[in-house]
């Protein structure tokens, strides 16, 4: 691993990088080895909990019954690395981004899915279960299809190719299939112990999380604001949004139900930002990504708050089609409700004529 990390230090001479620049040309940041290792271990922690989080979700039995009916998974993976990668690529031409840039925003559209998902699948009435094998699959899947994905693509930039720690990526994709393994196994075999994992799981990859953007935000510094640049904010919403739309009109297009089109849409909109941000620090040398580290965070912020807005769109729908649904029902038994009066009526009148004939008699 460090040898090939050397080997693309070496590779990125005379390549185009962002940053504060010292004197000989160097770019200041994460000047402290220390610091710089202390990130890199907490970044690895990150993606190790996310994955133990998506294994712990897990249920053999019904991914099972997905893979004997596969339709929908493996609509849920063409959508994954066929729509976002060819998204992230598009985008980055379209934007005319600098090169580093475009990798950063093309590493992010070619990993798998994340654990937000899941959440959203459920928030938006989708088939969680779905989610949660798409997810697992993606992530499996991303073990060859995402090296395979970030060669094609990487072509079209000069030089770019040359600079992606294939072997690397690939070895850490593989590491991360123990952590997600042992997820699956606690789950079907210790299923008592899965809510006091999630706690902790979720809970130190909260503090983990915080740590590693104060960190980051302070190695930074005043670099910020190249960072938070007019077209990466747009680079940033736009995939997302891109995914979340595509994934849905390919879904109906094939004429999946909605329910199904809704977790489809939010599986191909959410990346694993952790996966894109732990390659961008670990195997890359901070001379070269520069302050460009903090892309995936724009991106995870994109992610969420257009998820987030879909779901409040998708919810305000369903309540005023239910709203409308209850006006409608409200008219068509008033009808009924009147004419049932008019009957009691009538029928009070006859009885009222029966007792007065009675009285005459």
């Amino acid at each position: 691993m460090t040898t090939v990390r050397s080997q693309v230090h070496q590779n990125m001479t005379g390549f185009y990088t962002e940053g504060k620049v010292s004197s000989n040309g160097t770019i200041l940041i994460f000047e402290n080895s220390t610091l710089n290792k202390v990130v890199n271990v907490l970044t690895f922690g990150m993606l190790l909990l996310t994955m133990i989080s998506i294994g712990l979700s897990v249920e053999i039995l019904k991914m099972k019954a997905y893979f004997l009916k596969p339709k929908e998974a493996a609509m849920a993976m063409l959508a994954q690395f066929g729509i976002m990668p060819l998204a992230s690529f598009c985008i980055s031409k379209g934007l005319h981004l600098e090169r580093i840039k475009a990798l950063a925003l093309i590493i992010y559209g070619c990993c798998p899915g994340g654990t937000f998902s899941n959440l959203f699948s459920l928030a938006i009435k989708g088939d969680i279960n779905l989610s949660i094998v798409m997810t697992t699959c993606s992530n499996i899947a991303a073990l060859g299809m995402m090296p395979l994905l970030l060669y094609i693509y990487c072509q079209n930039y000069r030089g770019l190719e040359k600079l992606v720690p294939y072997l690397n990526i690939i070895i850490a994709l593989a590491l991360t299939m123990v952590p997600c393994a042992f997820g699956i196994a606690i789950k079907h075999y210790k299923p008592q112990h899965v809510l006091t994992m999630r706690r902790v799981s979720f809970s130190l990859l909260g503090i983990i999380s915080i740590t590693v953007i104060v960190l980051t935000a302070y190695s930074i510094e005043d670099q910020m604001l190249l960072v938070l640049s007019a077209d990466i904010l747009t680079g940033a919403a736009l995939l997302p949004l891109t995914g979340y739309m595509l994934g849905y009109a390919m879904s109906k297009i094939c004429k999946f139900d909605s329910k199904c089109s809704r977790t489809i849409s939010m599986e191909t909109g959410c990346q694993n930002t952790n996966l894109c941000l732990t390659i961008l620090k670990v195997f890359f040398p901070p001379q070269l990504i520069g302050p460009n580290l903090v892309f995936p965070f724009v991106f995870l912020l994109m992610q969420v708050f257009e998820a987030l807005l879909l779901i409040l769109v998708y919810r305000c729908y369903k309540k005023t089609q239910t709203r409308s649904a209850k006006i409608h029902r409200d008219a068509d038994v008033q009808p009924e409700a009147v004419q049932l009066q008019q009957h009691h009526e009538e029928a009070g009148t006859e009885e009222e004529d029966k007792e007065k004939l009675n009285i005459a008699h």
